[in-house]
């Protein structure tokens, strides 16, 4: 009697049959992209921070004298290889601005890019 009702208590309605499949099939892809988008938005702000600090490096070293050598130097110490920096200069001020690309690699060449600026005041 036993065997007999192990046997009804896995007996499943022919309608729901591969329900675990189906739900796993519609529920899969929306847990990629939602994974996607948080890595996509950790990468961003990571790059964002990375620009802002290369800038401010790169202001720092403006501030203190040092040519452009050496301030592209800081600049890519901080910012990465693929940091770009472009400086305007307005009397005794200076401003740095570095942009970066969000994603590096294969991905690199992507249009979206970070960006930060820092300005700073030249010392005499």
């Amino acid at each position: 009697m036993a065997t007999h009702r192990s046997r009804r208590l896995r007996a499943r309605p022919d309608g729901e049959r591969g329900a675990v499949t189906a739900e796993l099939a519609v529920g899969l892809p929306v847990v990629v992209l939602l994974l996607v988008a948080v890595l996509s938005l950790a990468a961003a702000s990571t790059a964002q921070m990375r620009a802002l600090d290369a800038a401010r490096a790169g202001a720092r070293a403006y501030a203190i004298g040092e040519d452009d050598a050496a301030a592209r130097q800081a600049v890519a110490q901080v910012g990465g290889d693929d940091a770009e920096l472009s400086v305007a200069r307005d009397g005794t001020w200076v401003r740095v601005t570095v942009t970066r690309p969000v994603v590096g690699g294969w991905f690199a060449g992507a249009p979206v890019r970070a960006s930060g600026d820092a300005t700073a005041w030249v010392e005499p």
